[in-house]
């Protein structure tokens, strides 16, 4: 069974054809640029010329959206304009893009492809997936369940939140050495591991497919490891939401 992923981030949207067995892309990855303002009639438009890329006639759709999901809609608006902020996001997708559109988290749909096809599969206790990206994105699963819309990377750090200097835009816009920001990221990681005691912290978004130039500098009780599926995550757990 294949269905299109569509992962909607901060500054850019990636999708693909996914294979929902195996979870693996079928297709070449397409890239837009995420559009300013990241209106809810400009995210449409990049939509609609994604679904044309693929020639998508499926009748399911799945995408990862930066914002808190529920019931089909957005309540909060994470690095995307403000008009999303109680937005009936499925609804108006469906109808947009002529077709049965499912629309979560976008971490969260990142964490579920970890876990099922990727390192998190089949681990036990507590597991969190953080994306490094424009923002920092979280999902939290206890014994392989997810808790959904956990927001991590918005926990108070200085005189803002952890992922105004912790994710990868705060690394490149501060042009900081990797150990610089590594100092960033483990502070965020040992904070993770205070108040939650994962047994294992995964690491996806851009920024992951360049661990092995931070985790060096990382000194954390606990495992911490890239995510296998490195950036493609997101755009598989979209598609798994929409089965």
């Amino acid at each position: 069974m294949e269905i299109l992923g569509i992962d909607v981030g901060g500054t850019g949207i990636k999708s693909n054809i996914v294979n929902i067995e195996s979870g693996t892309l079928t297709g070449e990855k397409f890239k837009l640029k995420t559009p300013a303002p990241s209106t809810p009639e400009a995210i449409i438009d990049c939509l609609k010329s994604t679904v044309e890329n693929f020639n998508w006639t499926g009748k399911r759709i799945g995408i990862g959206f930066p914002a808190v999901i529920k019931n089909g809609i957005s309540l909060t608006a994470s690095n995307i304009d403000a008009k999303f902020i109680n937005y009936n996001i499925d609804a108006e997708f469906s109808t947009a893009l002529d077709c049965d559109v499912t629309v979560v988290n976008d971490a969260d749909a990142a964490g579920i492809a970890e876990m099922t096809y990727g390192k998190g599969k089949g681990v036990q206790g507590m597991v969190i997936f953080i994306t490094l990206g424009t923002g920092i994105g979280s999902a939290v699963f206890y014994n392989g369940q997810l808790l959904s819309n956990t927001e991590l990377g918005h926990l108070k750090y200085k005189k803002s939140i952890f992922e105004k200097y912790a994710s990868n835009y705060a690394r490149e816009f501060h042009h900081l050495s990797w150990k610089k920001w590594a100092k960033e990221l483990d502070i965020y990681l040992n904070h993770l591991n205070l108040i939650l005691s994962p047994d294992l912290i995964l690491i996806g978004g851009g920024v992951s497919k360049n661990f092995d130039l931070y985790k060096n500098y990382l000194n954390v009780p606990v495992k911490v490891d890239t995510a296998s599926l490195l950036n493609d995550a997101g755009i598989v757990g979209a598609a798994m939401a929409a089965k």
